[in-house]
């Protein structure tokens, strides 16, 4: 506890990650011999856990209010003036805190012992995402002595860290998957993850700033809050200061401008506070925002380049994306080379120029891209951009879909594509193939060893060996990942297949409905969709995935060199008697609590849902039953008694 709380929250480690690897891998063989050892505080027990049905609101202690935005000293000042007009002939200090990019949540704790999250919501009522909270390695699930007993109501940013949300949207590009359009969008989509498993994969960090009015007991100033957070074990984030007066708060905000790009989180302005709680009482707030308290937002950084070229990419799906080929030119702390430009439609309709002097900004201060061209500074020289004829990569015809603004790629035996599916086919959530990486599938694919990802389970070490930066180690450990590859589980094998639309979650939503390719493989269009989170659009994606020559090819090829095609025995707990079938429990149980009941069905592969929908297949209907009941009458569902729900459901 001590080390995990040294490496996730103080951001401190006093041992190597090796070190803390091997002790972490000592205390789950400990509490495996000893199960009664396990503690819930245990850093063991952030795993996720079981897929959920949705997610419960809850109502806050406190309203949990937006702030008040601006993005000029001006307006700062007006509010300054705002401040010191509700608070006349007193002396009044300022909190300065970074207002970090994430998602505000409310964490509550009973006797330090971490109970609860609730998202914002609308500020009265959030949604309790607590087992994906869990999973936050920066969590303390068990506060320090010293904090107060009784329940103490923290408040927070959940966040993504620059460095992942840039794996996060590589991997999601790689699946032909929207990606994120800024690291709080991607913190957001996380949290809002039903199975808590997935979430726990995505590195999530986490800093407290504040707790609700009725827990911040003898504490006078702000300033005094987030030292005793940080005294308690909570991660606090170390970028905040005491400002005496205005001119003391402008040095901190013009300070921290510039050199934000050096954090390893994203930042997008400064929060300042009154720093006395009791000030901040009388103060008091509006029904939206407090009335002691304002954002302050760092303008999005431009540049101005000169755009040379336009290049194009082809993805593993086919699709021909325009890369803005710049004079590297420095952007929000980096130098920015490159810049997407999405699609032919939007480069016409921006006016965008081969030739042009153009306007650079990183979109959520991250991605490059073109927001305009200078038309003042245009020479008539700049040429406009047409989309090639034939694929840049195999030169084969490209085609616009129906209703789509992407031109693809028409030959399924594009080298780009065919390099764009093995490298996801090996990423570490599909198959997990350690040492493929981009150079070597380059070799693989452009020496013709092989041309699809069913091919990679012939290859050799005598032929991987010879080849560039490889040699006989390097080769064996290859095909020793490789044959452990073999047995993944069947929710990563349908990931890692590369079907359009089809993502890691939704590769475990399928598993759990079907125990094996070839049933999946088989499925009709109606009863893909009905199955929930998969929907008419990636129905009908998997239907023409399945039904193409080459990809009954592949799937051979993959059977043949024993790659599991079949649900693992961890993928069976999850299906049974109920797979596919979607519960709705109304009114009192008698035998076993609504938990017990919800827990049962997803066992069993069926799905518990909050609400009566058409979708709905049973209504479990007890004493003081309400308008759920009502409603499957309505709508003519099957109503059942808990009775026939135990026989129905008995494991």
């Amino acid at each position: 506890l001590l080390h995990n709380q040294f490496y996730y929250v103080q951001a401190e480690p006093e041992i190597s990650d090796g070190e803390y690897d091997r002790l972490y891998r000592r205390l789950q063989d400990l509490e495996a011999q000893h199960p009664d050892l396990v503690t819930p505080d245990s850093p063991t027990q952030r795993v996720g856990g079981e897929p959920i049905s949705g997610f419960s609101p809850v109502r806050h202690a406190e309203p949990m209010l937006s702030l008040d935005n601006t993005y000029s000293e001006e307006d700062l000042e007006e509010w300054e003036q705002r401040v010191r007009k509700g608070l006349p002939d007193e002396t009044v200090a300022f909190a300065a805190e970074l207002k970090i990019d994430g998602v505000a949540v409310a964490l509550i704790y009973r006797e330090g012992q971490f109970q609860q999250a609730v998202t914002r919501g609308d500020g009265e009522t959030g949604d309790d995402i607590t087992a994906n909270i869990r999973t936050l390695r920066g969590l303390p699930l068990q506060l320090k002595a010293t904090a107060p007993r009784g329940e103490l109501v923290v408040r927070g940013e959940v966040f993504l860290p620059k460095k992942a949300f840039q794996e996060l949207n590589a991997q999601k590009q790689e699946a032909g998957e929207k990606v994120f359009a800024n690291p709080r969008n991607a913190a957001a989509g996380s949290l809002k993850l039903l199975d808590s498993r997935l979430a726990a994969r995505r590195p999530l960090a986490f800093f407290v700033y504040g707790m609700d009015t009725k827990t911040s007991g003898p504490l006078k100033t702000q300033t005094e809050v987030l030292s005793s957070l940080a005294s308690w074990g909570l991660p606090v984030s170390p970028d905040h200061a005491l400002c005496r007066d205005m001119a003391a708060l402008k040095r901190f905000l013009s300070g921290w401008e510039p050199k934000r790009h050096s954090l390893s989180y994203e930042t997008d302005g400064v929060v300042v506070k009154v720093d006395a709680l009791d000030q901040q009482k009388r103060l008091g707030a509006t029904s939206k925002s407090p009335r002691w308290a304002m954002a302050y937002k760092f303008a999005a950084e431009q540049a101005q380049t000169r755009l040379n070229a336009i290049s194009v990419q082809v993805g593993r799906t086919g699709v021909l994306t325009p890369v803005a080929e710049l004079e590297p030119v420095l952007l929000a702390g980096t130098t920015v080379s490159r810049a997407n430009l999405h699609n032919e439609e939007d480069i016409a309709r921006k006016d965008i120029r081969v030739g042009d002097q153009v306007v650079i900004e990183k979109a959520g201060e991250i991605i490059p891209q073109v927001v305009r061209p200078v038309i003042g500074r245009r020479t008539g020289k700049e040429a406009r951009f047409k989309l090639p004829a034939g694929c840049p990569a195999c030169d084969s015809l490209v085609v616009k879909l129906e209703e789509q603004v992407a031109w693809r790629c028409a030959n399924p035996g594009c080298p780009a594509q065919v390099k764009g599916r093995i490298r996801l086919f090996a990423q570490r959530a599909a198959m997990d193939i350690e040492g493929l990486g981009e150079a070597l599938v380059d070799q693989l694919v452009e020496k013709g060893l092989v041309r699809d990802y069913g091919d990679l389970y012939a290859l050799t070490v005598e032929q991987l060996a010879p080849l560039d930066r490889m040699a006989l180690k390097s080769a064996e450990n290859i095909v020793a990942a490789l044959q452990a590859s073999k047995q993944r589980t069947l929710g990563r094998l349908i990931y890692a297949l590369g079907i359009p639309l089809v993502g890691e979650h939704s590769g475990e939503v399928l598993a759990a409905h079907y125990a094996d390719l070839k049933s999946l493989g088989q499925a009709e269009q109606e009863a893909l969709q009905d199955i929930h989170e998969i929907g008419p659009k990636v129905a009908a994606s998997l239907r023409a995935f399945f039904s193409r020559k080459e990809i009954k090819a592949v799937l051979a090829k993959l059977e043949k060199a024993g790659v599991n095609t079949r649900q693992l025995a961890e993928e069976k707990l999850r299906t049974g008697g109920l797979t596919g079938k979607t519960f709705v429990f109304t009114g009192e149980l008698e035998t076993m609590t609504r938990n017990q009941a919800e827990a049962r069905v997803k066992r069993l592969g069926g799905r518990a849902a909050g609400s009566v929908s058409k979708k709905t297949d049973y209504v479990v209907s007890g004493p003081g039953a309400g308008s759920k009941l009502d409603k499957a009458k309505k709508l003519g569902l099957k109503v059942i008694s808990e009775k026939e729900f135990n026989r129905l459901s008995s494991e």
